[in-house]
This record gives C-alpha cells, structure tokens and sequence, in this order.
C-alpha cells in the first residue's frame, strides 16, 4: 500500500498564501503626512455689565509648561497671585510707601486710598481713613435718568424737553470748555493754606485790579473760603472793589488776636461780595500803614491759615519793606503784574529779577504774569514781544483785556463785567490753582 503523501500543515499554507513583505532599508527615509487645519478664532465673548462690574480684575499670567521627571504626559502650570489678594503692606497696594501719590481728586483719591468701584461694590472700605473729598456726587449717585443732569445749551436743551427727557444730547462745546475750567479751578488741596501774593515794583499797573478778579474767580467757582488781604502799606484801595461791610483793617486783626475764637469772629472784620470773595482791609491812615511790619503780616496769615484755603495778598511798591518779607516766605506762587507800556514792562521784569538774586529763582520759575492791557500806551507797544520775554522767564500769561467797570476804579459787579473779562479772569485763577501744591510735605 503506496503511502499516503504528507498533508501540508496549516503554518506551511499560511506562509505559502501570503504575499512577500518588503522591509525598507534602514537608509531609507520614514515619510509620514501631517495636515495643519487653521480654525477661525472663536468670537469674544460679551460679558453683561453687571457682571462685569463684580468679576475679578485680569491679571496677565506668563504660565510656563516644564515637563514632569517622572511622568512626561503631564504639566505644570505656574499660576501668578492676583494684586487684590496681595498684602496691604505691600507697595502695589500702598501708593504712599511707593512715593507715588495721585493728585487728589475723586479719581486720584480712589486710588491712593485704594478704593476702585470694583472694592467698593463688593462691601470692602480703605485701610485708610478718607478724607471728606471722598464723597463726590460722582461716587455716592447713581447715573440714570432721573440723577443724570439735563444738558445745556440751547439746541441741546430743546432736544431734550422736546422728547421728554429722553434723549440727552450732552452739553454744547462752550458749556463744557467752561465746566473744564471750573474742574481746574476746583482742584482740592491737603495740608493747609496756600498763599498766592500778587506784586510788582511799579505801582499803578493794576495789581489791586488783578488782585480783586483773581480773588472773585476762585471764590465763585470753587466751594471754599477765599480771602484777599490788602497789605499795601501806602493806603490800599482792595476793600474800595467791594460793597464795605465794615470799617475794620488789618490793624483791628492784629489787636483782637487773640479774642479771635472762630471764624464768626473773623468774619465780621471782613467784607464780602457776591462771589463770597472775603476782603481785608489796610489802615487808611498812612501812618498806621507804615507801622504795619512783618510781625503784624504774621498774625494775620496765621489767623487767616485757620478759616481760608487761599489767601492772596495785594502787596505794595516797596519790595524791600519787612511785610514783603514775611509775604515770599509764606508764598507757594506768585502773580507779576505788569503794564503794557515799555517801562512797566521792564520795571516787572526787574522784579523778577530781584526775586532771583535773593533765593527766590523757584517762585519766578512758577510764577503767572498777568499782562493788564488797560493800561495807557497799551496800543503803542508790541504785546507779543512783551509775552514772549516773560515766557522765558516764569510759567504762564494771561492778558486782562480793557472793562469800563475796571477802569471805573469803584466797586467791581463779577456779573457785570465782560464775558471776556471774566474768561481772562477764570484763565488765571486756573493757572494759579495748577502751579500749588496739591500736598504739603
């Protein structure tokens, strides 16, 4: 019996069905296919405004990724601390420790005594104690319909009424060029009085004039007390620009001194006008004038530092005289007045000059020239070349245009006089405020 042949095992079939495979060569290069697909960016989300007024401040985080020894499929992200949760001892949070205080002024103040509305919203107070400055209609109102004002100007305001308050139109750009310069007018000080004296070695330029605008434009913008104290020590004539409400001088503040308790006292040895400018008059009698030494100036800027926020000075010719003394020492800028002829203009530079020689060079630097072009001979000169010398000398300039009520020499009506004037006037008021301090070291 022939034998049967082998059958073929069924790894033998598998290996004979299956089709040669090709290794690639170790020199051959291994390509493989990537595809890169670019998504559009997803649209920002809008986030409601009350939540956003309650959501934690963005702080920019730098995350770094460094792989892990032990497990490389995972990360580690390295999460920066937020400045809300930061120490209040810490200098981010304490502008005063860091030399940077913010000017004062409901913003500045917020954030020197680290109130945002974002804090405020959510119960937290300052670890500081505020100061009265802090409550602003701004932060204590709300802004709706019925808190926001009304808008001025007469297009604007007829928009207004005519759709029944409902569309708000904002003020014209003249009522807010104006509510601009009231905001410069009403910067807020801390720390004391500022003196501002207004002086020149020539008289007859105008300075009681000057002295009399500067003193009713801060008093009927700003919400504190101004006083004007006529220290001319040759018969001035401040209280004469005033309705006199009494006959008391200088003098009188000096003998009742020390029976002054309040400012009740004070005030009725002052007179005041409508803009609630107050004056202090000088002795009318010359010889008493003369008596008025820098001793006497003392008492009465130190009983006036009590009850005013600022006080200016109409200071005389003689600028060697011992109250002027006692005037520089006490001044945080100064105002030059000078005339509009050639010789008023070189006497009030003269007097810049002498303030340099005697250690006054930073008052110059940051003094105001009020150029009165009222006076005579005004027309006969170059104004320009005038403003131009005092520009490379002190800060700023403003011109006093000619008004029939100035020139009068009487009383001075402020709603009386020209939209110019007044302009003039505030101009200067807002210059004197930004050249004083904010804060007294």
């Amino acid at each position: 019996m022939a034998d049967k042949p082998e059958e073929p095992q069924r790894g033998d079939l598998e290996a004979a069905n299956e089709k040669p495979s090709f290794r690639p060569s170790p020199l051959e290069v291994d390509t493989t296919l990537s595809i890169a697909v670019d998504l559009p960016p997803s649209p920002p989300q809008e986030i409601p405004e009350d939540e956003a007024a309650v959501a934690i401040d963005d702080v920019p985080v730098n995350p770094g990724f460094v792989e892990s020894p032990t497990d490389p499929t995972t990360t580690s992200v390295a999460i920066v601390a937020s400045r809300l949760a930061a120490s209040p001892t810490s200098t981010e949070s304490d502008p005063a420790a860091s030399g940077s205080v913010p000017p004062p002024g409901a913003e500045g103040h917020a954030e020197a005594f680290g109130q945002s509305r974002r804090d405020r919203l959510r119960g937290e107070h300052s670890p500081q104690p505020e100061p009265a400055a802090m409550l602003t209609a701004d932060r204590l109102l709300e802004v709706n319909r019925k808190t926001r004002p009304g808008p001025e100007g007469p297009w604007q305001r007829f928009v207004y009424n005519v759709t029944f308050r409902t569309v708000n139109l904002g003020d014209s750009a003249k009522v807010r060029a104006r509510k601009e310069l009231d905001h410069r007018i009403q910067k807020q000080f801390e720390g004391g009085t500022r003196f501002v004296p207004v002086l020149t070695r020539k008289g007859g330029v105008g300075k009681t004039t000057v002295t009399t605008l500067l003193g009713m434009a801060l008093a009927d913008a700003r919400e504190d007390r101004i006083i004007a104290i006529d220290a001319n020590p040759d018969r001035g004539t401040l209280s004469e620009r005033v309705p006199k409400q009494t006959r008391a001088t200088v003098r009188d503040v000096v003998h009742k001194a020390a029976s002054i308790g309040g400012f009740t006292d004070f005030s009725a040895l002052v007179s005041r006008d409508e803009t609630r400018l107050d004056i202090l008059a000088s002795d009318t009698d010359p010889l008493l004038s003369e008596a008025f030494d820098e001793n006497d100036y003392n008492v009465v800027a130190d009983l006036s530092a009590r009850f005013y926020s600022i006080v200016l000075t109409d200071c005389g010719t003689g600028i060697v005289h011992s109250v002027m003394r006692a005037t520089l020492q006490r001044a945080d800028s100064l105002v030059i007045v000078s005339g509009g002829s050639v010789d008023e203009a070189r006497l009030a530079s003269e007097t810049l000059t002498w303030l340099e020689a005697n250690g006054y060079t930073d008052l110059v630097r940051n003094a105001v020239v009020a150029l009165n072009t009222a006076t005579h001979a005004t027309n006969l000169v170059k104004l320009e070349e005038i403003e131009s010398h005092f520009r490379s000398r002190v800060r700023e300039i403003v011109r006093i245009p000619y008004d029939p009520q100035l020139a009068a020499g009487s009383v001075v009506s402020w709603k009386d006089l020209k939209p110019l004037t007044k302009l003039s006037a505030r101009a200067l008021a807002a210059l004197v405020v930004e050249g004083l301090p904010a804060e007294r070291a």
